[in-house]
């Protein structure tokens, strides 16, 4: 009889612990997802494609400095940017928008690079392999990077690396719209 209430006890006393350790885990999950801010930030910019730019060389664009404005940003979201764990650009799509009737399909390959004062440049977004059927717009894979420390900063540049693989008769703007996702501390 000892022996059965003891065994009762003890799986009672387990079950407890067991109980307690869980809750302590989820409390503190709980606790970590109370105290973070998830949202995204979106950029936009532009380069030109010179016209007769030549076959199957690769040559390099650059966009002007794009502003984050991350200060006020990051201040809207009750949070500052040494709050922030990870930047990661999630979407970045690339748009013809003149001539109107111009495709991708004159590029064969496109890499994206970004760059900030006092960084090292960092792969972004590429394609590779265009096909000739492409439309006006072309979604790039994204290479995966934490951004942090570039989306965190005033501001920063987009290299734009191409080859092409037919002749470009006249210029070609092509717009880059890009998406971060931003998650930080909440102040």
């Amino acid at each position: 009889m000892t022996n059965t209430f003891f065994n009762k006890s003890k799986n009672l006393l387990g079950a407890l612990l067991l109980l307690l350790i869980t809750i302590s885990i989820s409390s503190c999950e709980l606790f970590d997802q109370a105290t973070k801010v998830e949202f995204d930030m979106e950029f936009g910019s532009s380069v030109k494609i010179p016209s007769s730019s030549g076959l199957n060389l690769p040559f390099d664009l650059f966009t002007p400095d794009i502003t984050t404005n991350s200060e006020s940003t990051f201040g809207i979201q009750n949070t500052q940017k040494e709050l922030v764990e990870t930047v990661n650009l999630t979407s970045m799509v690339l748009t013809i928008t003149s001539p109107s009737s111009q495709r991708f399909d004159f590029l064969k390959e496109v890499t994206l690079y970004i760059d900030a004062d006092g960084l090292g440049e960092v792969q972004i977004a590429y394609a590779e392999n265009i096909p000739d059927n492409i439309g006006n717009e072309l979604e790039l894979t994204v290479a995966g990077n934490n951004l942090k420390d570039y989306i965190t900063k005033d501001k920063f540049t987009i290299r734009v690396k191409t080859v092409t693989d037919k002749t470009v008769n006249q210029e070609v703007r092509i717009d880059i719209d890009s998406k971060f996702h931003i998650i930080a501390d909440i102040l």
